[in-house]
């Protein structure tokens, strides 16, 4: 894809799109640490529809924006070494929440969160974007067919109930199609989200045209969620720590 002379080189509305998803996250993860401690009034994260969904918001943006980031990138020429760098970042991030996750939930562990997920996605566009395979109404296509693909592949699984140990065990439950929600504190399988991801590479490629709305300034407001987009992969890793270190020494000091 071509790029024009006076293309930026960051998009500032898909980075406050993206701090605007951590922003949100940190709020959704604060209820839930103080959840956790039994700080508020006892609050059911995994099944209230208050919760999930909300859960399901913040993924599908940050997931959303980074299927745009992707496309950009691409758009731009990046070239495999700064592409394999961030993509250790993430990779290695990721295996840091398992490593932590395991300490602090070694019941319900993460073995494929967001981060995980975001390793695999990645690769995945890039190599489709690389080679191709990823334009005009592909993405939004292929994204589509992969967001309804796990319920349909659910349905058919459910006259075969002899396979679903095998999905639902860790070894393949992160394709998503499993019978139930595994037993992890953070669980985004490729099906259905890897299909909103293309749709963010599709979103970019439609809307990166010059003068188009994604090319536009973000205004006073919109500047600290730009810095803070790009900075989200240090941020997500760092925000929960603090956090919970904020609570337990406020647990810890607060009179009884």
């Amino acid at each position: 894809m071509p790029v024009a002379a006076n293309a930026p080189t960051r998009f500032d509305r898909v980075d406050a799109l993206r701090g605007l998803a951590m922003v949100w996250m940190t709020a959704y993860h604060l209820c839930f640490d103080l959840n956790h401690f039994g700080l508020t009034r006892p609050q059911d994260f995994y099944v209230d529809p208050f919760w999930t969904w909300q859960r399901t918001g913040i993924v599908g943006l940050f997931l959303l924006c980074a299927g745009m980031g992707q496309a950009l990138a691409a758009r731009q020429g990046q070239a495999w070494p700064r592409f394999a760098r961030r993509w250790a970042q993430v990779l290695g991030c990721a295996m840091l929440v398992t490593l932590a996750s395991w300490f602090m939930f070694p019941f319900s562990w993460i073995s494929f969160g967001v981060l995980h997920a975001l390793a695999a996605m990645l690769l995945i566009a890039r190599l489709g974007l690389v080679r191709g395979g990823l334009q005009g109404a592909t993405p939004w296509l292929l994204g589509t067919a992969l967001v309804l693909l796990a319920p349909l592949l659910n349905t058919a699984l459910q006259q075969a109930p002899a396979a679903w140990p095998v999905f639902d065990s860790r070894g393949l439950n992160w394709l998503g199609v499993v019978s139930g929600k595994p037993a992890t504190e953070d669980y985004v399988p490729l099906l259905p989200w890897l299909g909103v991801l293309l749709w963010g590479v599709g979103l970019a490629q439609w809307l990166a045209r010059p003068g188009s709305w994604l090319a536009g300034p973000v205004g006073p407001l919109g500047r600290p969620l730009a810095v803070l987009g790009r900075w989200s992969l240090s941020y997500y890793m760092l925000h929960q720590p603090v956090l919970i270190g904020l609570l337990m020494v406020w647990r810890a000091v607060r009179p009884s």
